[in-house]
């Protein structure tokens, strides 16, 4: 066998054997591939080419949503004056201030952009559900995980959400709206007081789940800290469960901002909800359609999108999908 490698490769007998020495640390390593678990997210997400185009969608409309009406300069009552201006439709409005990307969806009430005012609506409506689910997940998730980790926090989170969890939200939601002046910060504030225990009662059934699992009862036993086991062990295990109940929630504020609105318990800003509040008349008016569909049509396509992306990445989350 050597004479025959020796004449096909033509090396020495050193060079073709060498002598391999026993370590037992070099025997304990293990040789495959680093693991990353956000690559490997990400990775999963995007094979789906379908999560392409959503996220790029979703992107588009809240990059063009902070983007145009920062650049137009967006005034509602820019054209108040003229009552010439009021109800046009895209033809119309063309005719009187001539072509232009602004005027494809006609004019409102005040002789404003119809265009315009959705985008400038829509930057209130997402800023608002953007605020209120980073508030109302951050303390619901860290509250929720060590509710559901410690007993004597469990005693007493429990009492409190037997109590103001049986109060309907939209009930709290409405009378702090009449408290307060309908401002975007009330509206936070109504969306945020009460929003996160709910949150908070679901993170803490999936910790029960998880929680006397043999590496937290390890930890215990070495004196981990109940805090540090609810942040370092559950948490991360979970991250799946929390992307997808983020992906319920972004749209969920959007839809209680325009029902409120459209109760007439909104924002005094012009956010779509209460645009579409506002257009209702319009809806069955010949010519006046736009005024309606227009705002409806982009609080569709912002719910659709975001709760889509978020369901897809929160499945892609599961490490069960990395295979």
């Amino acid at each position: 066998m050597y004479e025959e490698l020796k004449n096909k490769t033509g090396l020495n007998k050193e060079e073709l054997f060498s002598q391999v020495k026993h370590s037992d640390t070099e025997s304990e390593k293990i040789a495959a591939p680093r693991y990353s678990y956000w690559k490997s997210v990400f990775r999963v997400f995007f094979t789906n080419k379908v999560n392409i185009v959503i996220l790029s969608i979703m992107l588009f409309v809240i990059a063009f949503s902070y983007i145009y009406p920062a650049v137009t300069n967006y005034d509602q009552h820019a054209n108040l004056l003229d009552t010439s201006t009021y109800h046009l439709s895209p033809g119309d409005a063309m005719k009187h201030f001539g072509p232009g990307l602004k005027w494809i969806l006609g004019s409102g009430a005040a002789g404003e952009p119809t265009f315009e005012a959705v985008w400038y609506g829509a930057k209130i409506s997402i800023s608002l559900a953007f605020i209120c689910a980073a508030i109302n997940m951050t303390i619901g998730v860290l509250l929720g995980a060590v509710w559901g980790f410690s007993k004597k926090v469990d005693v007493i989170m429990t009492e409190v959400y037997n109590i103001i969890g049986n109060v309907p939200m939209l009930l709290i939601i409405a009378v702090l709206s009449m408290l307060f002046s309908p401002s975007f910060w009330t509206m936070v504030l109504a969306l945020t007081i009460v929003g996160w225990l709910g949150i908070a009662y679901f993170i803490r059934t999936q910790v029960l789940i998880i929680r006397d699992r043999e590496y937290n009862l390890a930890s215990r036993c070495l004196g981990t800290s109940t805090v540090k086991i609810a942040l370092k062990n559950i948490l991360p295990f979970m991250t799946s469960i929390i992307v997808t109940l983020l992906a319920t929630e972004l749209p969920s504020y959007i839809s209680y901002e325009v029902f409120l609105a459209y109760i007439g318990l909104g924002m005094s800003e012009m956010s779509l909800g209460r645009m579409i509040y506002a257009a209702e008349a319009a809806m069955l008016t010949p010519g006046w359609e736009l005024e309606f569909w227009g705002p409806v049509a982009v609080v569709a396509i912002i719910t659709i999108v975001l709760y889509v992306v978020g369901q897809n990445l929160g499945d892609a989350s599961d490490p069960r999908t990395h295979m």
